[in-house]
């Protein structure tokens, strides 16, 4: 059985674009449990590349107002999102892991970061932008 996660009010980082981006990529992490339930290889790999496409746009437009609002420890997350480009590259392919190992690490990636930012980015992007 396939991972399937869902977004909760606890997952806000207090800034819509953001929220919503995050929606987005465990939504997407839940269209790949569906290509799997039916068995759509093709589909899924779209939707893999879909959701790395997202993934990293997603990456740009946090990065950029989390030093907009001079978040402490923009370093580290630099660092995360590093990481993750080398992984999805490198490592996290259809041609290293069968999908359903692919889908079972990209839902709980994603949760773990949606939680992460939900509890370490709020008190920055809550507070207006350092002009």
């Amino acid at each position: 059985m396939a991972n399937r996660v869902q977004w909760e009010p606890r997952h806000s980082v207090g800034n819509a674009t953001l929220d919503a981006q995050h929606q987005g990529l465990l939504a997407q992490c839940n269209d790949l449990a569906d290509c799997l339930d039916e068995s759509d290889d093709r589909r899924f790999d779209e939707r893999f590349q879909a959701l790395m496409a997202l993934a990293r746009e997603h990456f740009t437009a946090e990065e950029a107002l989390l030093a907009r609002c001079a978040y402490p420890g923009i370093e580290d997350y630099r660092n995360e999102c590093e990481e993750f480009a080398y992984l999805s590259d490198e490592i996290i392919t259809t041609e290293n892991f069968d999908r359903r190992e692919l889908q079972t690490f990209l839902a709980l990636w994603w949760t773990g970061h949606i939680l992460g930012a939900a509890r370490d980015h709020r008190a920055c992007l809550e507070q207006p932008p350092a002009v």
